[in-house]
């Protein structure tokens, strides 16, 4: 699932960056409120975490334009302001949820899972994906073929559910590159196909029927037809 960040402090951004990368989450950072708008524009995400005090538009001011483009992302507002009338502005511009600076890790990311939840109770997101006897937890990021459970890095489990998340149609490398590795990404050009590689290893352990398949000319894609 894709996370977009809104904090104009580079330091806090990236220590948030990479607890969420390590939990399989791919994320995206804005350091003002307009940045946040074109990212929004150019990407759907499954929630923004979004700081109040920004340059340019306040936060305030970015979630009351995106509920006014009728964008529908969860939006759990970040501030070290801990005033009851910011949280109070806060939900009533249409922030979802409200976490004040200094805050635990583990509790932001049971703010996010919380919030996944509720959006997928409402039809836009399903919490646990398949295909064929292929099942993959979104919350828990567990994954099973069978009755058989599968470990996972944190690339091979966004990877697998971006893949499933897409069934059945053809992903280019660029497309599967920029969405878990980031637009920013300057690494090894083969990365998609070596982690494709680790992904089919896993999922074909005990010789079950494969489920990636390479489309000449293309990417890749998951099946259990083809």
């Amino acid at each position: 699932m894709r996370i977009l960040i809104v904090e104009d402090d580079e330091r806090i951004a990236r220590f948030i960056r990479k607890g969420l990368e390590e939990e399989c989450y791919a994320v995206d950072v804005a350091l003002d409120g307009r940045d946040a708008l074109d990212w929004v524009d150019g990407a759907a995400y499954d929630v923004m975490l979004l700081d109040i005090m920004l340059p340019g538009l306040n936060g305030f001011e970015v979630c009351r334009i995106l509920r006014d483009r009728g964008v529908h992302t969860p939006i759990l507002m970040l501030t070290a302001r801990d005033d009851v009338d910011d949280r109070v502005t806060g939900l009533d511009v249409g922030a979802d949820d409200y976490l004040s600076k200094p805050f635990a890790f583990k509790e932001l990311l049971a703010r996010i899972r919380a919030l996944i939840r509720r959006n997928a109770s409402t039809g836009s997101r399903s919490l646990v994906l398949g295909l064929a006897d292929l099942e993959l937890d979104t919350v828990t990021h567990q994954a099973k073929r069978g009755r058989r459970d599968i470990e996972l890095t944190s690339k091979e489990y966004a990877l697998l559910e971006y893949l499933l998340r897409h069934p059945r149609r053809p992903l280019t490398r660029t497309m599967i590159r920029e969405s878990i590795w980031g637009y920013d990404y300057y690494g090894a050009s083969n990365v998609v196909d070596v982690y494709i590689r680790h992904l089919r290893q896993k999922l074909e352990t005990n010789g079950e029927p494969p489920l990636i398949h390479t489309v000449r000319g293309v990417g890749y894609k998951i099946d259990d037809l083809a």
